[in-house]
């Protein structure tokens, strides 16, 4: 199959190229340093219409998965940290809301939240339950026609600036429900940031459900596995796409320093030890970049695509560590100095091996495909 880029997907990887290469990587080192939610960049991705991409027109505009995928990548090409935060508002913090939200709730959050003045989060993961969703402690009670939630959850994305959080509580042994939730309700309380080795500006904190009234339930009673189920391999591959991104840029930055850093009176790009680093980062960056365009062909296809996604946001994911790491080796001490970004390639990267489901958790449900 073809996997040529079509001109509007092109113009995409390209507007997103300059706004990533002229407004964000400036700014990538200090929002590194001095961690903080990216509100102007946050701001400038809903004015280029990133955080609509996946919904369709009039709302959104509708683009094509692989073009999302392309966008994906320039952001994190530049600032994984923001491209953490901007993949969570495009996709998993507004999606059950454009999903199963109609009339007031829906104008008075969705539209806003599309142009970056709302941000919206999902609550899932808990001290005692991140891959086990069935380990969820958190619970839903209905009172007088009013859902009340009560539990505690943690590593939430952007809690700490969050206006609308998808709940995910048990209401049954074997039953999830999805309930929104949103700022300043009683008995919602955000902790304090987690202090993080990487993607430091995409702030994540604990979230605590006391006897908190949702919003409204988001779709039917007991169906929040299905739902999740829905997105589970665009979220897989949106995360690839940031490894992609980050494994990237390591690259050329390797790239660029081995051909003007000279030893023993030439550069050190010409010699062999070098080049294999370097080669097989390229190949290595190369072959995940196929698999994430197979999967994405697949979906927009509607092919089953659940196996492909995990392989891809596996491969990728390991591939992002794996470049990253040679990069810092190709730098030697340098790779090691905060004066150049690879360090923070390197720390960043470590974040796509959990989001979206471990290496472990991946390997384990592929091979439970294989096994059917």
């Amino acid at each position: 199959m073809d996997f040529s880029l079509s001109d509007e997907q092109r113009a995409t990887q390209e507007t997103f190229r300059r706004f990533a290469e002229r407004e964000v990587k400036p700014q990538a080192r200090d929002l590194d340093e001095n961690p903080r939610f990216p509100a102007e960049l946050f701001q400038k991705l809903g004015a280029l219409g990133f955080f609509g991409m996946r919904y369709p027109a009039p709302e959104g505009n509708g683009a094509d998965l692989l073009s999302y995928l392309l966008a994906v990548e320039e952001i994190a090409a530049a600032s994984l940290s923001l491209a953490a935060a901007a993949t969570m508002q495009s996709l998993m913090g507004t999606y059950f809301v454009h999903k199963f939200t109609t009339g007031e709730t829906r104008q008075r959050l969705f539209a806003p939240a599309l142009r970056g003045d709302k941000i919206g989060t999902i609550c899932m993961t808990e001290p005692d339950a991140g891959s086990d969703l069935f380990g969820m402690r958190t619970r839903a009670e209905q009172r007088g026609g009013t859902w009340f939630i009560s539990g505690q959850k943690i590593w939430i994305t952007s809690a700490p600036v969050a206006d609308l959080f998808t709940v995910f509580a048990r209401t049954g042994d074997k039953q999830l429900s999805l309930y929104l939730v949103e700022k300043g309700a009683p008995g919602l309380v955000v902790g304090r940031p987690i202090e993080k080795m990487g993607v430091r500006s995409s702030l994540t904190s604990e979230v605590a459900f006391d006897d908190a009234p949702a919003t409204c339930l988001l779709g039917e009673f007991g169906q929040g596995t299905g739902y999740l189920r829905e997105i589970l391999a665009e979220i897989r591959l949106m995360t690839a796409a940031l490894a992609l991104g980050v494994a990237r840029s390591a690259l050329q930055d390797a790239v660029a320093y081995a051909r003007q850093r000279k030893q023993f009176g030439q550069a050190i790009a010409r010699f062999q030890a070098v080049q294999i680093h370097l080669a097989d980062m390229a190949v290595e960056l190369e072959a995940a970049r196929h698999l994430v365009e197979w999967a994405a062909w697949r979906s927009e296809q509607g092919l089953p695509n659940d196996d492909q996604a995990a392989v891809a946001k596996l491969r990728a994911s390991e591939m992002a560590h794996l470049v990253c790491d040679r990069a810092a080796r190709v730098l030697g001490s340098y790779g090691f100095a905060t004066d150049f970004p690879v360090q923070r390639y390197l720390r960043d990267a470590r974040f796509t091996l959990i989001g979206g489901g471990t290496s472990e958790i991946l390997k384990i449900n592929i091979a439970k495909g294989l096994c059917k």
